[in-house]
């Protein structure tokens, strides 16, 4: 992506955070405010930063001076606090999250476009190539894009076991009402003053949360292999009559093959646990094979291979240890991807009538449905609020908190990229006015 690191501060002005009125009312209730200092009170509150807009861009405006100048592309990771709701859950929906956040400014609309495409394509090959998740690419509506931003797209991925979609990544087009706001103008090759246009796109630690609830099973977790720190463990069979003297040097050339072949390779040699503990305790951190050595293996000069996906053990020779290994890893990742994709399929319904909306959410599915458009704000929320009310009653429960982070009510996920043909005359599934797209529903976290 051509794009350079950078670090800014944490913390933002009332004046400066306040300055994009969309921006700001989009974030309001999300805003941590510092208010004291030791035993004083601040002469004004600060903000902890819930992003980094606002204390970027005045930076930018000073750096821009020229076409020349463009594009400017920075990327930090940081920290970030958001203060919305009342039930955290680790990794997932978290008040303070690390993330990586690019920001960049552009002399066209065009290529402010590509930009955003290519950051969002950069997530969804995170997460499908390197995490085996699957993920359905689309454009937020207006009621969920960014605030103070022109568009927004997303990567959105889903849970299995709880059935519920969750946002994966996001990358927005600014348009030039940042610019505009922070005076980041330009000139052109005839020498006339320009506005800049901006993108914004970040991937946070919810990565990490996503893969785990995708893959992880009553055990522990299950590692995609390609992000795995470990992808495969050796453990010796030692016991009385066969002590870790007599396997150590089989096992070692057994760690020098594979660690020959770029497999990121342990041999687990601890003395103080036993075999068994050692499987546990491997399984449970999701280790994609694990290579039991034991006597037996030493006289046949061969090794047992366990898959943590699927359970999968045979006996191999040592002589082609390594190459199985790395035969199987590829396997593995490809067999996650599939499985989860499988799912995510099985869960993914087309619905184009409202009495059968809600016994689809229900069911743990997304549900795909004509849609009128994704300026109608108004009737989205209906969507919301009439997905929830019907939820409560199905399930005999009182009303709901709005802070709730995990609500019964269904939201728009995206409207997909792909988009599945719209047959003529489809109406809309809430307003009843003409369909213009499919758009994808879920309750979300």
């Amino acid at each position: 992506l051509d794009v350079e690191n950078a670090y800014f501060p944490m913390f933002v002005s009332k004046d400066r955070l306040e300055k994009e009125k969309d921006h700001v009312e989009g974030f309001a209730p999300e805003v941590a405010w510092v208010t004291k200092s030791g035993d004083g009170d601040l002469a004004a509150p600060i903000a902890v930063r819930p992003t980094s807009e606002t204390i970027m861009y005045p930076a930018f405006a000073d750096w821009i001076r020229s076409h020349r100048d463009l594009p400017l592309k920075l990327n930090q990771w940081s920290n970030v606090v958001r203060w919305e709701f009342k039930d955290p859950t680790p990794f997932l929906r978290t008040r303070e999250f690390l993330w990586q956040e690019g920001h960049t400014a552009h002399a066209s609309f065009d290529d402010a476009e590509v930009m955003v495409r290519q950051a969002l394509e950069l997530y969804r090959r995170v997460y499908e190539d390197l995490l085996a998740v699957p993920v359905v690419p689309g454009v937020k509506t207006e009621k969920e894009k960014f605030a103070g931003g022109h568009s927004t797209t997303t990567v959105e991925g889903y849970i299995p076991v709880s059935g519920r979609a969750i946002q994966g990544a996001t990358s927005h087009n600014l348009g030039q009402n940042f610019a505009k706001m922070f005076d980041i103008n330009y000139q052109d090759e005839k020498g006339e003053t320009q506005v800049a246009w901006q993108t914004s796109w970040g991937l946070t630690t919810r990565t990490i949360g996503v893969m785990i609830m995708v893959h992880g099973d009553d055990t522990g977790l299950v590692l995609p292999p390609r992000v795995a720190p470990i992808q495969a463990v050796i453990v010796p069979i030692v016991s009385k009559k066969c002590p870790l003297e007599n396997l150590a040097e089989f096992c070692e050339g057994i760690r020098k093959s594979l660690d020959e072949r770029d497999v990121r390779v342990k041999l687990d040699d601890r003395g103080i646990y036993n075999p068994g503990w050692k499987y546990a305790h491997w399984e449970q951190k999701g280790v994609p094979i694990r290579i039991e050595v034991g006597p037996r293996d030493l006289e046949n000069k061969s090794a047992r291979m366990v898959v943590r996906f699927g359970g999968e053990k045979s006996d191999v020779s040592a002589d082609e240890l390594a190459e199985v290994v790395e035969k199987k890893l590829k396997e593995v990742q490809d067999s996650m991807f599939a499985k989860a994709r499988e799912f995510r399929d099985d869960h993914l319904v087309k619905v184009t009538e409202w009495k059968d909306f809600v016994p689809n959410l229900e069911l743990h599915n997304l549900v795909l449905t004509p849609w009128c458009g994704g300026e109608h704000q108004d009737w989205e929320e209906w969507v919301k609020e009439k997905s929830r009310e019907e939820s409560l009653e199905r399930l005999g429960e009182g009303p709901e908190d709005d802070r709730a982070a995990t609500s019964v009510a269904a939201k728009t996920l995206c409207i997909p990229f792909e988009q599945p043909k719209l047959e003529e005359g489809a109406k809309c599934i809430a307003s009843g006015l003409p369909a213009t797209c499919w758009v994808l529903w879920g309750r979300s976290y």
